[in-house]
């Protein structure tokens, strides 16, 4: 269930950037316009996450989701309706940032719970592959937006179907969730860790998050890797439309980002299952990711090159979005006995806050082209931007922030630590009770 909420969440996030051109035409806005519906994820989740991370630790999981569900049942069926032509022109876009507002507010609700899911219902060596399969939801929405919208978006007016489609899925999740989902954890706690989850009082792991220098390296820097992806399905499409790719291509390599990054999750999560290689993993894997994130910048502003495009976005997806559910685990791992829900919601809230700079920096440093011949965007003048600095700076800022990661990055895994210690100790009390038996007889 939980895997639905976010494969949801991001279906609705993702729906119109594939489409921006399409989008921006149907409503009669600009393209600028058509980004804040997916820069309000980001604007929204900022001061809700904090609420989000204190319901998670202290209310649990199942009130948590029944809520988020709701909410994207309502912001759903709101974006239909608000493109619908019995209302006045001018309504349609706002009704619809008021439905992706909704949708928006949902989003924190379920995207930090992987982490919070995992802790509470597996034991250690199988909570980096669940929380993978659950975190893995979250490219996997974003890879059918990515595909599908294009699909179904052959014409403009085909943006009532698609915002339909997306609705039905919303209704029937909301369904099963409020009716489906009874606990927010097992009756027996899996782990030693899990009897603890809640341990640290909200703010007082804020504080000591705030003094773990080692999280807060975290924080900033993975939160910039978070930045660049979303700004990467944001703005993918009109990058390359501009160089004479289709939207269905686009599409395609949005694809093959997440089906690539899915892949590369899968194998990372059952290696550091049995590894416990956090941060080599995420090291390494940031790395390679600021390399493939490079080669993009500089075969997206090619003409013809659709084969050393699609390998670019293939490799950075591989590398990149693979390592997203093992930094949450380390996140959970360098910041213990602070709620899992904190430690992963904050740097969340970092990425959403760097999302929104860098998408707008990307934006505004953008320059109108004089001639575009081969551009095969749909929104005339509007569309004719050069994003060749952008995605320069885009790849700059992204190997700037993996370099100070994998210089000043270094923790001890404290929950396993932790863990390992309370383990000895049942063993310890299991053998003297032994022992004591033994004399009595």
């Amino acid at each position: 269930m939980q895997f639905c909420h976010i494969f949801l969440g991001k279906e609705l996030w993702l729906t119109f950037a594939p489409v921006a051109d399409h989008s921006a035409q149907f409503m009669g806005v600009t393209l600028d316009q058509i980004n804040w519906l997916s820069i309000i994820y980001m604007v929204v989740a900022i001061p809700l996450s904090f609420g989000t991370t204190w319901m998670l630790d202290t209310l649990g999981l199942r009130i948590t989701l029944v809520l988020g569900s709701w909410l994207n049942m309502l912001g759903a069926v709101l974006r239909f309706v608000g493109i619908m032509r019995s209302l006045p022109s001018a309504a349609n876009f706002p009704v619809v940032m008021g439905g992706q507002t909704l949708c928006a507010l949902a989003q924190p609700l379920v995207i930090f719970t992987p982490t919070k899911l995992a802790a509470l219902w597996f034991p250690e060596h199988q909570r980096a592959t669940a929380n993978m399969i659950a975190s893995m939801s979250n490219p996997l929405g974003i890879l059918i937006a990515s595909i599908f919208s294009p699909m179904i978006v052959g014409t403009t007016n085909n943006i009532p179907l698609l915002l339909f489609i997306y609705a039905v899925p919303a209704a029937i999740i909301c369904l099963l969730a409020t009716v489906g989902i009874r606990d927010s954890a097992p009756p027996t706690p899996p782990s030693a860790s899990a009897e603890s989850s809640n341990s640290e009082p909200f703010l007082e792991g804020i504080k000591l998050l705030l003094r773990n220098k080692a999280y807060m390296i975290l924080l900033l820097c993975f939160g910039s890797g978070i930045a660049v992806f979303t700004c990467f399905s944001t703005l993918l499409e009109q990058i390359m439309c501009v160089r004479g790719y289709t939207n269905d291509f686009a599409g395609l390599c949005g694809g093959l980002f997440i089906v690539f990054g899915i892949v590369g999750a899968g194998f990372l999560g059952l290696y550091v299952d049995k590894t416990k290689k956090f941060t080599e993993v995420t090291k390494v894997n940031m790395s390679l990711s600021a390399l493939a994130c490079i080669a993009f910048s500089v075969v997206s502003q090619m003409r013809n090159q659709g084969i050393a495009v699609a390998v670019a976005c293939s490799l950075f997806g591989f590398f990149g979005f693979s390592i997203y559910p093992v930094a949450m685990e380390l996140s959970v791992e360098c910041s213990y006995p602070v709620g899992e829900a904190t430690s992963a919601g904050l740097i969340f809230i970092s990425g959403q806050i760097q999302s929104v700079i860098y998408i707008l920096l990307l934006q505004g440093l953008t320059k109108p082209m004089a001639y575009s011949p081969f551009s095969t965007c749909s929104v005339g003048g509007d569309a004719a931007l050069s994003w060749r600095v952008p995605v320069l700076v885009m790849a700059g800022l992204f190997s700037v922030f993996t370099c100070c990661f994998v210089i000043f990055f270094h923790t001890k895994y404290r929950r396993l630590d932790a863990e390992a210690q309370a383990g000895g100790k049942k063993t310890t009390l299991t053998t003297c009770d032994s022992t004591s038996n033994s004399d009595q007889k």
